[in-house]
């Protein structure tokens, strides 16, 4: 085994509701997502894979040939009472609201700086672990570990675009994450 921890962190392909401008709920990937993971770059060999409990990241697990253990703190930043609506649904000051300030969550669900919470204590909780770990899980999640790699603030958590099937990969090293490399389906990490 290596002496660092390799993990990619894979975000889901797309779903209606991302197509549709729509607060997600629990649904698969539809026909474009199923499409996009063809294209998704070989992953090599691998120790350990997980994903988060949702429909779209276990069927992207199940697309890639990985066989994954579900991990709650993967699950997708939970957007409550707006699940299911579209962005124009939702009343614009408590957009506005949850958009500029990262500790409000409007919506009676999970504030950005909830959801960098929890994916900083499953980070913390690989530092036993060496290896290549492959985590399929939610653009959220992965703009979150990003901002625990860089040590950068939750306020800029919307300023990291993550697109559906793409890779990021972090490096861990002692206790220190850095930030690999990031890409798209089909490009190389």
């Amino acid at each position: 085994m290596s002496e660092v921890v390799r993990l990619t962190l894979v975000s889901h392909g797309m779903t209606d509701a991302m197509a549709a401008g729509r607060f997600p709920i629990d649904e698969p990937l539809n026909a474009l997502g199923q499409r996009q993971l063809d294209a998704t770059v070989e992953l090599g060999p691998i120790d350990a894979a997980v994903c988060g409990p949702e429909k779209r990241t276990r069927q992207t697990a199940e697309l890639l040939g990985l066989r994954a253990e579900i991990e709650d703190a993967l699950a997708d930043l939970d957007c409550a009472t707006w699940r299911g609506n579209v962005l124009g649904g939702v009343p614009p000051e408590e957009l506005a609201l949850w958009l500029t300030d990262a500790s409000q969550a409007p919506h009676g669900g999970e504030s950005v700086v909830d959801v960098v919470a929890r994916v900083r204590v499953w980070l913390q909780s690989l530092t036993a672990r060496r290896g290549r770990l492959v985590a399929v899980t939610h653009p959220a999640v992965v703009r979150a570990a990003i901002l625990v790699a860089l040590d950068a603030p939750p306020k800029s958590f919307w300023r990291i675009d993550v697109a559906p099937a793409s890779h990021t990969v972090l490096h861990l090293r002692g206790q220190a994450w850095t930030l690999r490399s990031t890409g798209s389906a089909g490009s190389p990490g």
